[in-house]
């Protein structure tokens, strides 16, 4: 019975944890490089946090989800998009150029 517990325990602890590291996140950020030879693209985010953050943003490289996403876009474009997938291997699901 204590086993059965535990193990149940554990399955839960893992979905929890591979739910969060598989998780969408909607970004805001600039995009300062391209590549539609290797499908991916490189985004500088926009910070969040305090007023007066002046700190640049984090440039991450992502693989787009499909080659057609990256058509629309060019670097110093404003755009929002979504990732999903670990920090090793994150891939843009959605992405659309911000409003003017």
């Amino acid at each position: 019975m204590g086993t059965a517990r535990i193990l149940l325990a554990s399955a839960a602890a893992i979905s929890v944890l591979a739910s969060a590291a598989f998780a969408e996140d909607n970004l805001v950020g600039t995009i300062t490089r391209i590549n539609r030879i290797n499908n991916t693209i490189a985004i500088r985010e926009t910070p969040g946090g305090t007023v007066g953050n002046n700190s640049e943003g984090l440039v991450r490289e992502f693989k787009a989800k499909d080659s057609g996403m990256l058509e629309d876009v060019h670097a110093g474009d404003q755009v929002s998009f979504s990732t999903t997938g670990n920090d090793a291997a994150r891939t843009i699901t959605k992405l659309e150029k911000a409003k003017p």
